[in-house]
């Protein structure tokens, strides 16, 4: 009898670490956005942890956590030191893994980052006020040689700012002078704080009539501006898109990536986001895991060609 209830016993506590194990998620999610609200990767992201609680029926909500135009990344760092469970998770743009890693900054080199998946790719352009002495890009670089013209940017080292800088080389100018700022909207035009500057659709949107859209940073023509050249068109070997999509610790279990990537491509699916699309010009979607790794591999050439025009 008392062997009967030794085994027994011993069963039951074999039992109990499977029986106390929850399921993710248990308790609240955290979506880091590195950059201020209210561009594209911060209204998909909100939509993903909107669908995430409603979905598990815990807490999801976005923290922005930007940082000082283009660096250090504060963000992807919190993201980089937080217990790799799926309770912290980066909506990152494309610099965060591919250059966060070159730039000093340790909790980020090397990429410590594995993506869930991308799900955005920005309707990225660059503009300049709409009384301009310069329509074109071209136009700009023969104005360039005379004038001084300031760009504004999101950092020194985001691909954005590194790839206006390497068009402008190809076409035979230079900026005379660059800033950094988190937000370039319609107020960085209107206040003179920059001449041009490369941002998204969506941060200039109220102002957009108003404005002149010198060449689209994407792959194709944006939806909505079917008139303005692509970077490519102008300097093919600049042919360039910036995308965003969500990251974790690369030791982060497969069962809170599997149920987060269920969700975000259900919302990538949904009317409001196609409305979304189709409004902004972005192209929304959902990449898988897999493909995204080989995006970023594409990604890892592209940044080679702008260190190459930029003389590095």
């Amino acid at each position: 009898m008392t062997k009967t209830l030794l085994t027994l016993s011993t069963a039951l506590l074999a039992l109990m670490p499977l029986a106390a194990a929850a399921e993710y998620p248990e308790r609240p999610v955290e979506f880091i956005v590195p950059w201020p609200p209210g561009d594209l990767e911060d209204v998909l992201t909100r939509m993903i942890a909107d669908r995430f609680q409603a979905t598990y029926g815990v807490p999801a909500a976005v923290v922005n956590k930007p940082g000082g135009g283009g660096g250090p990344f504060p963000g992807a760092v919190d993201v980089a030191l937080a217990p790799a469970d799926g309770y912290t998770v980066g909506s990152f743009v494309i610099d965060v893994p591919l250059v966060g890693p070159h730039i000093g900054i340790p909790p980020l080199t090397p990429n410590p980052f594995d993506p869930i998946g991308i799900f955005v790719t920005y309707p990225f352009v660059i503009a300049t006020s709409g009384d301009a002495p310069y329509q074109t890009l071209q136009e700009l670089a023969a104005y360039a040689q005379d004038h001084a013209v300031s760009l504004g940017h999101f950092g020194d080292e985001t691909t954005p700012a590194r790839h206006s800088m390497a068009l402008a080389q190809a076409l035979g100018f230079s900026y005379a002078s660059s800033s950094a700022f988190d937000m370039l909207d319609c107020n960085t035009l209107a206040s003179g704080d920059a001449d041009v500057i490369n941002t998204t659709l969506q941060l200039i949107r109220p102002c957009l009539d108003s404005l002149t859209i010198l060449a689209a940073v994407t792959n194709e023509r944006i939806s909505i501006l079917p008139d303005v050249p692509t970077a490519g068109e102008i300097v093919p070997e600049l042919d360039v898109s910036t995308w965003n999509g969500l990251f974790v610790r690369s030791d982060t279990p497969q069962d809170a990536r599997d149920r987060i990537a269920a969700v975000a491509a259900e919302v990538m699916a949904s009317d409001e986001a196609t409305q979304l699309a189709a409004d902004t010009g972005a192209l929304i979607y959902w990449m898988d895991a897999a493909a995204s790794q080989e995006q970023m591999a594409r990604d890892v050439e592209t940044l080679g060609r702008i260190s190459a025009f930029l003389g590095e």
